[in-house]
């Protein structure tokens, strides 16, 4: 969902900055950078050191909260999202949302979108026990659209997602979002923007 239906780099980075103020700590870019596409679980000890499970939780929370507020009014959509969802659905293309995100951030995306009715297979950071690179969103959204996952195509913005997607036995197209080229060696097609995915090419990943 993050870098693919909405490019929420920026609120992401926001509400991690406001967080880490609120904590007495400063947050760098480069740090920033290093979290993308991994769970709250492995980022918080990466910007606040060592914590117990109780105080990883209450600050993931409130991260969280933090950035929900932030999106409410109006979600960074991504370019095209909207349309290559309905076309998908169009063609009965069974689609699933695999995300590190926390289901209520994923549900506020998908109402702003309209397709709240059209994605409803969703593995969220309640679903898994291990973050990107490790494989198990994309196994688990795989399992739940009954489809092998060799006949499943990933669209991911974040290296470690690629690599998740891989693991998985998936296909995977790479989106030039927040990364270079050079960082997506492991994917099978990479596109400049969303916009430029369409069913036929979907469908040639596959093939």
């Amino acid at each position: 969902m993050d870098g693919v239906l909405v490019d929420s780099a920026e609120p992401h980075w926001r509400s991690w900055q406001l967080l880490a103020e609120e904590n007495g700590k400063t947050l760098t870019k480069e740090v920033f950078a290093a979290t993308f596409g991994r769970q709250n679980k492995d980022i918080i000890p990466m910007i606040f050191g060592p914590a117990s499970l109780e105080r990883i939780t209450a600050l993931a929370d409130r991260k969280e909260t933090i950035y929900r507020d932030l999106i409410r009014e109006q979600p960074p959509i991504v370019s095209g999202a909207v349309a290559l969802v309905r076309e998908l659905h169009c063609a009965g293309i069974p689609m699933a949302v695999g995300s590190s995100g926390p289901p209520a951030n994923i549900q506020l995306v998908l109402a702003a979108m309209g397709v709240a009715d059209i994605i409803t297979i969703i593995v969220s950071s309640l679903d898994v026990t291990r973050g990107k690179p490790d494989p198990l969103v994309f196994s688990l959204a795989c399992e739940r659209l009954g489809l092998p996952p060799g006949r499943c195509v990933v669209v991911e913005d974040a290296p470690v997602g690629i690599e998740a997607a891989k693991a998985a036995g998936a296909k995977a197209v790479a989106i030039l979002l927040h990364h270079p080229r050079s960082a997506f060696t492991h994917a099978d097609v990479i596109v400049d923007q969303l916009a430029h995915i369409d069913l036929p090419m979907l469908r040639r990943c596959i093939s």
